[in-house]
């Protein structure tokens, strides 16, 4: 996986390339990795990280034809640049993840993440827990932290239908090290992820004809 670095903009987002941000994306990298794998795509995916990464594009594994971007001011860099709406056709994305990417509060995204995703497609949200300890070390920095319960309650009337637990908890305490590099229990470390589904309702088939045959009749 890439390092991240800033992408020399002066906004909120830049904080994650600080010694402080630095261990929440690395954490963050074991669960991308198995997601990765335990997602084969047929479409491409949509990965959007917080700053520019500092190594090539073609080292983060992801599948063919994928799409690796970051905030750039308030437009997108990396794999193309672009503004929103993202230049993207409707449900052209497998699987989505938005890496902090939202932590400042910009607007917008998550709808046309939406947008894009496929039906059965997967929204792997990363965002900071404001009741972390840790929440000190990004309180001057802009970014904003959402209760966990709000981000449930804006994806579900996007349509977006949780995956087995909705949440987990992950990266530091309070320490600036990355922490366990595996889904933690603690409700109060730094990271809250949220997997959600793009589903859609199916059409439910007519009934069939039940005939009614009687003895001896000859079939029609």
């Amino acid at each position: 996986m890439p390092v991240l670095q800033i992408s020399r903009q002066p906004d909120a987002l830049a904080w994650f390339d600080t010694v402080r941000g630095q261990p929440l994306l690395a954490a963050e990298q074991a669960v991308i990795r198995a997601a990765l794998i335990s997602r084969p795509a047929q479409q491409p995916w949509l990965w959007l990280v917080p700053v520019a990464p500092a190594g090539p594009l073609d080292e983060v594994g992801l599948p063919p034809r994928s799409l690796f971007l970051y905030p750039w001011g308030e437009r997108y860099a990396g794999s193309l640049q672009c503004g929103l709406p993202l230049p993207l056709p409707n449900e052209s994305i497998d699987n989505l993840i938005l890496q902090h990417a939202l932590d400042d509060d910009r607007e917008g995204l998550l709808e046309e993440g939406v947008r894009v995703l496929a039906p059965g497609g997967r929204l792997y949200l990363f965002v900071l827990n404001p009741w972390s300890p840790y929440r000190a070390r990004w309180r001057s920095s802009g970014l904003q932290a959402r209760d966990v319960q709000d981000w449930r309650r804006r994806l579900r009337q996007l349509g977006l239908q949780p995956c087995g637990g909705e949440v987990s908890y992950l990266g530091p305490l309070w320490r600036m090290t990355a922490g366990s590099q595996v889904r933690a229990p603690g409700r109060l470390r730094a990271v809250c992820l949220l997997e959600v589904e793009k589903r859609t309702a199916s059409l439910i088939p007519p009934a069939p004809v039940a005939r009614q045959w009687q003895a001896g009749a000859a079939p029609a």
